[in-house]
């Protein structure tokens, strides 16, 4: 499987299994004959009702089993275009025929896929929610973004469609059920979580909650910085192997772990880590049957991959390298200097020099910050409209590093009036990867907490969260952290939320 769909499936919304708002019926005949939905800004070209009973999701590159268990349910199709910009956008809506919680709910994509349709909304369905989708008009499971030089399908890949979305989907939602739903959320990782910010940023009546983990914020910056692992790899001459990459990963976390207080093979966090790469040099490792020694240039190389560039952060110590610093780049980050700033499918990213790696990071922002950088941190119109927002974060993400958010997160503290928790709160989980991975506890089910939020007005304090150990933790709201206190260290009850470890 490579990186992309690794990334991918990633992403894909995990069911919320929430006790329904007393289930909703609609007629049967309502789905072939479901009204076209008013777009402003945009023309519906089409609009066709399906109903699915026994609907399986077959395996693809996002479920590797079939999905089954999906209840009866309307599948609405919307395809519209936007005046002069000769583009043909689709808007997927699924309708529950008998198990609606009468919640509505926007489901994100991942890297260059605006949705992913099928295998992303059966789970919202499945928990009674109708759900919705876009394809923005861009092709979906696909690296090769060919639509870069097609400025109305950058638009609507950054933004427009999200809305045209929000709107078709509620529009068919009310027009289906015969009343509008009582709550709307957003749920999305990656690019999904970039929309879910995009969506608080630029439409804050769209959604009551939004749910937007490892945000894909400060677009410009972090895909571009994506490249550095590579361009260091090759300017310093020496790209050591996947193995010999992990022993400093491993090392990291051997000399860090304590950090928490909790000998659990996690980086509590990583920003306090003060490990020095140059301790491992000499040290002779196996890698895959062969004795290596570690050289002072291997270590060279690994001290430039975590400091990073200067204008942007490194690698967090203790992430796997293979994400970003593998044999071979990362397919999104490579796509977008070949087709955004390149303009230049052929173009070979071997040839950057660290020169070269500055000016495309200067380039990337002043060409398309405004369009797609999705970093606004005045979300004042989101707390005026009531709307409530979770991000998480894993510590050990290898793909969209930590700080971006936590960075984000301090200039909407100091650009927002008042207390920003009262309606945005962030939680990081030490130890875990890319939406989803790593050895640390993830959030069970983020996305309850939203709910909980915005309809019983309980704030989340914690997001509970299970290690793939079995091992539980309630994740603090930031910045405060998850400190131990004593008895089984597996267990959540034995911490509690303190200002430091």
């Amino acid at each position: 499987m490579t990186k992309l769909a690794r990334l991918l499936l990633a992403v894909l919304p995990v069911a919320a299994l929430l006790v329904f708002a007393g289930p909703a019926a609609a007629s049967r005949s309502a789905c072939e004959s479901i009204a076209a939905p008013v777009v402003p800004g945009a023309r519906v070209l089409s609009v066709a009702g399906v109903e699915r009973r026994d609907f399986t999701v077959p395996p693809g590159p996002l479920n590797p089993e079939p999905i089954t268990d999906i209840p009866a349910f309307c599948e609405a199709v919307v395809t519209l275009t936007h005046a002069g910009a000769d583009d043909v956008v689709t808007v997927e809506v699924w309708l529950p025929l008998d198990t609606w919680n009468r919640r509505f709910q926007g489901v994100g994509g991942g890297g260059f896929a605006a949705g992913f349709f099928d295998p992303a909304m059966a789970a919202p369905v499945q928990a009674g929610y109708a759900a919705a989708s876009t394809d923005a008009g861009v092709p979906g499971f696909i690296p090769f973004p060919t639509w870069a030089s097609d400025p109305e399908l950058v638009t609507n890949f950054s933004s427009r469609s999200l809305h045209d979305m929000a709107v078709a989907g509620k529009a068919l939602t009310a027009s289906f059920y015969g009343r509008p739903a009582a709550h709307t959320y957003w749920n999305g990782c990656s690019t999904g979580g970039r929309q879910g910010l995009m969506s608080a940023q630029r439409y804050p009546k769209d959604y009551d909650g939004i749910l937007a983990a490892a945000p894909a914020i400060n677009w410009t910056k972090f895909v571009v910085a994506e490249q550095w692992p590579q361009v260091v790899m090759r300017q310093e001459g020496n790209r050591p192997t996947d193995c010999e990459l992990q022993a400093f990963a491993d090392a990291a976390v051997a000399s860090c772990d304590g950090v928490d207080k909790v000998a659990d093979g996690v980086i509590g966090d990583p920003r306090q880590c003060r490990y020095d790469p140059y301790r491992l040099v000499g040290k002779t490792i196996e890698c895959e049957g062969q004795q290596v020694t570690i050289t002072r240039s291997d270590a060279e190389v690994v001290a430039r991959i975590w400091a990073g560039p200067g204008v942007w952060s490194g690698l967090p110590k203790g992430t796997p390298f293979y994400g970003i610093a593998g044999q071979t780049p990362f397919e999104v980050s490579d796509s977008w200097i070949k087709y955004f700033l390149k303009k230049d499918p052929t173009f070979d990213t071997s040839t950057i020099t660290y020169r070269d790696w500055y000016r495309l990071y200067a380039q990337s922002d002043a060409e398309y910050g405004d369009i797609i950088g999705t970093d606004d941190p005045d979300l004042s119109a989101f707390r005026a409209e009531g709307g409530k927002m979770v991000t998480w974060h894993g510590e050990a993400d290898e793909l969209i590093f930590p700080t971006g958010t936590i960075d984000y997160r301090a200039r909407v503290d100091r650009t927002v009036p008042g207390k920003v928790d009262d309606f945005y709160r962030l939680f990081m989980a030490p130890g875990v990867g890319h939406c989803a991975g790593g050895v640390g506890p993830a959030p069970t089910d983020p996305l309850a907490a939203v709910v909980d939020w915005v309809e019983k007005g309980r704030a989340p304090e914690v997001l509970p969260a299970t290690a793939p150990s079995g091992a539980t933790r309630n994740l603090c709201r930031y910045p405060l952290v998850s400190r131990y206190e004593g008895g089984d260290p597996a267990s959540a009850s034995s911490f509690r939320c303190a200002r430091s470890y």
